[in-house]
């Protein structure tokens, strides 16, 4: 793994509170980071890893396996940084925008699928200790990561959901994590603040070789076929966005540590 010095620091950050008497959440627990050279570290002469990460997030780069050597630390301190917080809130905020102006059928089939991984539960603690990507991704190792149960919430994803709920929006969670993971990922999903949902979809054995379109797809056609309506649809990937049944609106969060197809 390249060289990386970052100094990273679990820190509480209080919901604020407003007028009147707002629930009581516990508190939203984030990741921060010292840079060593500014919120972008230092620069890679002859790359141009800000350029790299925008292609990755449009989806017009696709298929990579790893994240560049050289922009191991770019990654790192964006992922890290505030500007990967300040990208997540500037769709959290235009998703809930979209929710609040759509009209709800009252009979309780409105739903919003969520992925879980990068979406709603950070595994950043497990990314920092692996290249932010650089390094070739490692199930082993990963679902070990995953058993411990100890991801932490994405924090404005985490406003999202609350906000959802509050309209009388319900919740999906539909994620690549396979059956053997469901009752680890329910335990950190409610341990995170994620109390309530309609549903959990994991991966059934079923869909073993099948892409992640496929896969994604075919489940929220499922839901579909039950009378749900998908208002909106939040993801860390393309693959969790595109295909079949994509929903009202889809919504791309940041991720330029790994690429599902």
């Amino acid at each position: 793994m390249a060289s990386l010095i970052l100094h990273i620091f679990f820190l509480l950050v209080i919901v604020a509170t407003s007028q009147g008497s707002p629930p009581s959440y516990p508190p939203l627990q984030i990741h921060h980071l010292r840079p060593r050279l500014g919120s972008g570290g230092h620069h890679i002469p002859g790359v141009s890893c800000l350029s790299w990460r925008l292609a990755v997030e449009t989806n017009n780069i696709i298929g990579w396996k790893t994240v560049p050597e050289e922009c191991e630390d770019y990654v790192g301190h964006y992922m890290l940084g505030k500007q990967y917080r300040e990208d997540s809130a500037a769709i959290t905020v235009e998703a809930f925008t979209h929710a609040k102006t759509f009209k709800l059928g009252g009979d309780g089939k409105d739903i919003w699928v969520f992925d879980v991984d990068e979406t709603t539960l950070s595994n950043l603690p497990y990314y920092a200790k692996h290249g932010f990507g650089a390094e070739l991704y490692n199930s082993t190792a990963f679902n070990q990561w995953v058993f411990t149960g100890k991801a932490l919430a994405l924090p404005e994803s985490l406003k999202l959901y609350r906000k959802l709920l509050s309209i009388g929006v319900k919740v999906v969670f539909l994620t690549g994590r396979s059956e053997d993971q469901r009752a680890v990922t329910s335990n950190n999903l409610h341990t995170a603040g994620y109390h309530i949902w309609e549903d959990l979809i994991l991966k059934a054995s079923s869909y073993s070789g099948k892409t992640a379109v496929f896969y994604k797809s075919s489940e929220r056609a499922k839901l579909e076929k039950k009378g749900y309506r998908i208002i909106g649809n939040m993801g860390d990937q393309w693959s969790d966005l595109l295909g079949t049944s994509v929903g009202n609106r889809t919504f791309k969060l940041p991720d330029p540590m790994y690429y599902i197809s």
